[in-house]
């Protein structure tokens, strides 16, 4: 019997390079696409890319921190892990900046740099473009390794793919030195069954009975979904648990969708910056669920989370990873496991419907349909410029009911967060987490990349489309036909509004540039609007032009009503 398997074994393993058995492992564990500019030493790589011997597929982006948010996007858009890679030195620098994205969010990213010849490397002896990518990507990293071994290459592709999806999601670093990558090994692959857990976590049947009968005797239930229950697939659980318990129900902005807006019982989302009613739920709620919600600023009200937690409120808390629970608030109870599992445990925990005052939550409802009134009024009010009001409203009126949405640009995103309408979850897409500018352009390419049937757009700012422009042209080369839509009010706004503030103005403005004419010369289909009017137009000949589109689009700076609060993020 031994040594037929060592046989059999033996037979299915074959001589190759690193860097063919980096593409093969990577394969192997279920990865799909890779991103990346084309770096020398990862020469055997891209060689083993370009072989087809893995079911690898190739973008090549014009700047590497595009490569990272790329692979965001493919997990936080499908749950799949995507690998990104740049040059060691300037590349892994590159890298970098997005990579915090992907950290701050929870996003699973695999990392893949090369480095100098391992007989120069660690401590490194001055070579051209030498980089501690250990030490660089560790505080943006859950995990980090060198393979300073060819043979060690699949087991640390595997335990990479392992820390980064399993448990709270993060990115992962491998390092891969280039005389490791152009040596042989025999490989053997192993599919993600065989060294991945299956199945998902469950809580304490105990603590899930304890938990059901808080939220069956509150009068004033909060359910909270962050990026964990999109992450989990479980937003049909918890509009299940809310609808049974007649609980209110938002969403973060890493949740989006989990709560539709179209939804009698909306009264909105996205935290603080979604109207004093979401404030309101949070402070007056005698029980709240939050799910796979990790309380970030945008749910804070002066230096921490608006929610109180015990004893004040009854505070119960599911997450998969234990160490988040309990971090914000003082707990009631405590649930680990995966949402999906842990909120069908609740269903079948809890005994019929709630005791919850419908009168509760209708006040809330109906001070969020006054409150977009208001927003209404602001968008409606004549002006020489655009409201920015005006064109949020505009482009969710118009927006395809399958469209997949980016919210790039700071101050745009809070008009965004209102006036786009979300009605499932993975289909509005924010960074919450670092709040970079400029990841919008490179996450609707992703989104196109995975499904090209569907309308995609990213509304951004002048600001944040001048940090990744160039992307534009990994959209014209790879018929990535996404629409972005520029709030052009040509200055860095929030900024510019604290300075005016302060007295001074210094570096906020952005006059002159035509971002139409900058996308027709990669060879983009744009435009430019200054009325309300011309928008839906616009958008609907961005559509159909079945090329990459850019709507260059005249607003005015004007403050968000929700600006103050989260402004006040950190005071004491």
């Amino acid at each position: 019997m031994k040594a037929e398997f060592a046989e059999r074994k033996s037979a299915e393993s074959v001589r190759v390079t690193g860097g063919e058995a980096l593409a093969r492992a990577i394969g192997a564990a279920g990865v799909r696409e890779v991103f990346g500019v084309p770096a020398g030493k990862l020469t055997p790589f891209m060689q083993a890319l370009e072989g087809g011997v893995a079911p690898l597929r190739y973008t090549g982006v014009r700047h590497e921190a595009a490569a990272t948010w790329m692979a965001a996007a493919v997990f936080q858009a499908s749950g799949q892990l995507a690998v990104c890679f740049g040059e060691s030195g300037p590349g892994s620098h590159n890298l970098l900046s997005a990579l915090g994205s992907a950290h701050n969010n929870n996003l699973a990213v695999l990392v893949l740099t090369p480095g100098a010849p391992s007989h120069v490397a660690y401590p490194h002896e001055g070579m051209a473009m030498d980089s501690d990518n250990v030490r660089l990507f560790a505080p943006v990293t859950k995990w980090g390794a060198v393979a300073r071994d060819p043979a060690r290459i699949p087991d640390l592709v595997r335990r990479a793919v392992r820390e980064a999806l399993t448990g709270r999601p993060g990115p992962v670093h491998l390092e891969v030195p280039a005389d490791v990558l152009a040596a042989e090994l025999d490989f053997a692959e192993l599919g993600a069954e065989h060294f991945m857990p299956s199945g998902r976590t469950y809580a304490d049947p105990t603590e899930v009975e304890r938990a059901a009968e808080l939220l069956a005797a509150a009068e004033r239930p909060l359910l909270i979904a962050g990026g964990g229950v999109s992450v989990s697939d479980s937003a049909a659980e918890f509009r299940a648990l809310a609808e049974r318990i007649g609980a209110a129900a938002t969403a973060t902005q890493m949740g989006l969708g989990c709560v539709s807006t179209d939804s009698p019982a909306f009264f909105g989302h996205g935290g603080v910056v979604g109207g004093e009613a979401v404030v309101r739920a949070m402070q007056e709620a005698d029980v709240v669920l939050a799910v796979g919600c990790r309380f970030s600023s945008w749910l804070w009200c002066g230096s921490g989370p608006c929610v109180r937690g015990w004893p004040e409120q009854e505070l119960i808390q599911v997450d998969i990873d234990p160490t988040g629970i309990g971090r914000a608030r003082p707990l009631s109870v405590g649930l680990q496991g995966d949402a999906k599992a842990v909120l069908g445990q609740l269903l079948e925990a809890l005994p019929g419907s709630g005791a919850a005052s419908t009168d509760w939550l209708g006040s809330l409802v109906d001070e969020y349909k006054d409150y977009r009134e208001e927003l209404s009024a602001l968008a409606d009010a004549p002006a020489d410029v655009m409201h920015p009001a005006a064109l949020a409203a505009e482009i969710g009126a118009a927006l395809p009911p399958d469209a997949l949405v980016a919210y790039d640009g700071g101050h745009t995103t809070f008009w965004s967060n209102d006036l786009t309408p979300a009605l499932e979850p993975r289909t509005r897409f924010h960074e919450p987490g670092m709040a970079h500018l400029g990841f919008g352009i490179p996450y609707a390419h992703a989104l196109k990349l995975l499904h090209p049937e569907r309308p995609v757009l990213n509304i951004t700012g002048d600001g944040a489309f001048g940090f990744t422009v160039q992307e534009l042209d990994t959209a014209r080369r790879l018929g990535l036909a996404a629409v972005h839509v520029i709030h052009n009010n040509s200055a860095w706004g929030v900024v510019g509004a604290g300075q005016r503030r302060a007295g001074f103005q210094l570096g906020i403005g952005l006059e002159e540039t035509d971002y139409a004419a900058i996308a027709e010369g990669f060879g983009c289909h744009a435009e430019r609007v200054r009325r309300r009017d011309e928008v839906a137009p616009a958008l609907e000949r961005a559509l159909a032009s079945g090329l990459p589109a850019v709507i260059d689009a005249r607003v005015r700076f004007e403050p968000h009503p929700g600006l103050p609060r989260f402004a006040g993020a950190g005071r004491r």
